[in-house]
């Protein structure tokens, strides 16, 4: 869920407008950033904010009606800079750990007004806008050296340890950025897929996931072995084509034609079964996502 700031217009998550209360949670009609300013969420109106507020028996701290004024942030592509920025900070665990949301709010409000002589960038990196806007931080914890690669890898035979296909990304159990964790018994060794679907998904959950698909992730091995031993003959076939092309001299001939259609028909299998892979491979991917999602929405029993 996302709000407009009544003060800065900038569009954020939800949780900049939440603050506990007493019994229930409050909505502002203001931004953290723009309360940090010592605005007063009173002096301005939300109706989306309190209608959504409204409905889930929050209080809503903000007026009824509001002259019409201008945004802080006037220019609406600045806004929308700022909005980028803003969003790659609240999904970024490495960040939020280092970062205090009250430093990074500072920062955007030198940024807005003008003493600070930067305003985010889209086509940049988000370390890059982090550095621009006087906030350093390490992405680099991830410090395993060749070494202990190439150990982990030669110990688990160049297999993933989740579906059993061929891989050589060391990967962390637990994730590096939640426990900055090197050792070796935090290692193992995954394929590049795996290592990009289980991310910062914590281990137990992963496993759990995981465990559950075992006839599927085996399906997964024979699907990869198959493209393997087929794409190895039909890259056999092509060189043979190639070397009695070179033999005969000519480029049209019986043979060859119908060497061709065979290694047509091979290559129209291969395309086939890759594209049935491919589908496999989106829906265990869906499935794991999906897990993922359930699980932090279990964690938070609020709504925002």
């Amino acid at each position: 869920m996302k709000f407009q700031c009544s003060s800065c217009g900038l569009r954020m998550d939800s949780l900049h407008f939440k603050q506990e209360g007493l019994m229930n949670p409050k909505l502002t009609s203001i931004c953290d950033i723009c309360i940090t300013r010592n605005l007063n969420p009173e002096d301005y109106a939300n109706d989306a904010v309190a209608t959504f507020a409204q409905s889930l028996l929050y209080t809503f701290v903000g007026a009824k009606k509001q002259d019409q004024s201008s945004f802080i942030v006037k220019n609406k592509k600045d806004r929308k800079k700022y909005e980028a920025f803003l969003q790659d900070y609240d999904g970024n665990e490495i960040a939020r750990q280092q970062i205090k949301r009250s430093d990074l709010n500072l920062a955007v409000i030198k940024s807005e007004d003008g003493k600070l002589n930067y305003v985010p960038n889209q086509g940049v990196t988000f370390e890059q806008n982090l550095k621009g806007m006087g906030l350093e931080i390490n992405f680099q914890l991830n410090e395993v050296d060749f070494i202990d690669r190439e150990r982990i890898r030669a110990k688990y035979k160049y297999r993933c340890q989740y579906c059993g296909r061929r891989g050589h990304s060391v990967d962390h159990k637990d994730p590096v950025s939640l426990s900055h964790n090197n050792s070796l018994d935090n290692l193992t060794l995954a394929c590049a897929e795996c290592n990009r679907i289980k991310s910062d998904m914590p281990y137990k959950l992963f496993i759990q996931l995981n465990d559950q698909i075992s006839e599927i992730n085996k399906k997964l091995v024979k699907y990869e072995d198959a493209l393997g031993t087929l794409r190895e003959e039909f890259e056999h076939r092509r060189r043979y084509l190639a070397a009695q092309v070179h033999l005969k001299g000519v480029i049209n001939d019986p043979e060859l034609n119908a060497i061709r259609k065979q290694n047509k028909s091979l290559q129209d299998a291969i395309d086939s079964l890759q594209s049935d892979y491919d589908d496999f491979r989106q829906t265990r991917k869906t499935y794991f996502d999906t897990g993922w999602k359930l699980a932090r929405i279990k964690e938070n029993k609020d709504i925002i």
